[in-house]
Protein backbone atom coordinates (compact mmCIF):
# COMPACT_ATOMS: atom_id res chain seq x y z
CA UNK A 1 0.00 0.00 0.00
CA UNK A 2 1.46 3.26 -0.86
CA UNK A 3 2.34 5.56 1.77
CA UNK A 4 0.12 8.24 1.28
CA UNK A 5 -2.69 6.25 0.83
CA UNK A 6 -1.91 5.35 4.18
CA UNK A 7 -1.76 8.99 5.37
CA UNK A 8 -5.08 9.68 3.81
CA UNK A 9 -6.85 7.02 5.57
CA UNK A 10 -5.04 7.99 8.98
CA UNK A 11 -6.41 11.27 8.21
CA UNK A 12 -9.80 10.13 7.45
CA UNK A 13 -9.93 8.88 10.47
CA UNK A 14 -8.98 11.09 12.75
CA UNK A 15 -11.46 13.59 11.07
CA UNK A 16 -14.12 11.02 11.94
CA UNK A 17 -13.08 10.61 15.32
CA UNK A 18 -13.18 14.63 14.94
CA UNK A 19 -16.67 14.79 14.25
CA UNK A 20 -17.84 12.62 16.58
CA UNK A 21 -16.29 14.03 19.60
CA UNK A 22 -17.37 17.30 18.53
CA UNK A 23 -21.42 16.38 17.96
CA UNK A 24 -21.06 14.68 21.47
CA UNK A 25 -19.60 16.97 23.27
CA UNK A 26 -20.59 20.54 21.79
CA UNK A 27 -23.97 19.61 20.18
CA UNK A 28 -25.22 23.18 20.20
CA UNK A 29 -22.22 24.58 18.13
CA UNK A 30 -22.25 21.69 15.46
CA UNK A 31 -25.53 22.79 15.19
CA UNK A 32 -25.07 26.50 14.63
CA UNK A 33 -21.97 25.35 12.41
CA UNK A 34 -23.93 23.31 10.24
CA UNK A 35 -26.85 25.97 9.66
CA UNK A 36 -24.44 28.58 8.78
CA UNK A 37 -22.92 26.32 6.06
CA UNK A 38 -26.23 25.29 4.85
CA UNK A 39 -28.47 28.59 4.86
CA UNK A 40 -26.33 30.38 1.77
CA UNK A 41 -26.25 27.23 -0.23
CA UNK A 42 -30.16 26.81 -0.01
CA UNK A 43 -31.29 30.36 -1.37
CA UNK A 44 -33.17 30.64 -4.06
CA UNK A 45 -31.13 31.26 -7.58
CA UNK A 46 -28.64 28.93 -6.17
CA UNK A 47 -27.74 25.36 -8.64
CA UNK A 48 -29.97 22.63 -7.51
CA UNK A 49 -27.20 20.18 -6.98
CA UNK A 50 -25.69 23.30 -4.50
CA UNK A 51 -29.13 23.00 -3.35
CA UNK A 52 -28.97 18.96 -2.68
CA UNK A 53 -25.55 19.62 -0.43
CA UNK A 54 -27.02 22.24 1.52
CA UNK A 55 -29.93 19.83 2.83
CA UNK A 56 -27.61 17.27 3.70
CA UNK A 57 -25.59 19.63 5.42
CA UNK A 58 -28.28 21.05 7.17
CA UNK A 59 -29.15 19.38 10.64
CA UNK A 60 -32.42 18.07 11.00
CA UNK A 61 -35.06 19.81 12.29
CA UNK A 62 -36.17 19.69 16.22
CA UNK A 63 -39.73 19.74 17.38
CA UNK A 64 -39.05 21.55 20.52
CA UNK A 65 -37.70 24.80 18.96
CA UNK A 66 -33.65 24.04 19.76
CA UNK A 67 -34.48 25.57 23.53
CA UNK A 68 -31.84 23.10 24.67
CA UNK A 69 -29.70 23.01 22.00
CA UNK A 70 -29.53 19.38 22.04
CA UNK A 71 -29.05 16.40 21.58
CA UNK A 72 -32.99 15.31 19.92
CA UNK A 73 -33.05 12.54 22.59
CA UNK A 74 -36.30 14.48 24.43
CA UNK A 75 -38.20 12.45 26.22
CA UNK A 76 -39.87 12.09 29.62
CA UNK A 77 -37.34 12.47 32.45
CA UNK A 78 -36.91 9.26 35.17
CA UNK A 79 -38.63 9.65 38.10
CA UNK A 80 -36.58 11.48 40.99
CA UNK A 81 -36.31 9.16 43.80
Amino acid sequence: MPLWLQYVIVALVVLLALWMFLRRQFPGTVRRVRIAIAAPLVRDGRPAWMRRVARMVAPPASGNGGACGGCDNCGPEPPRR
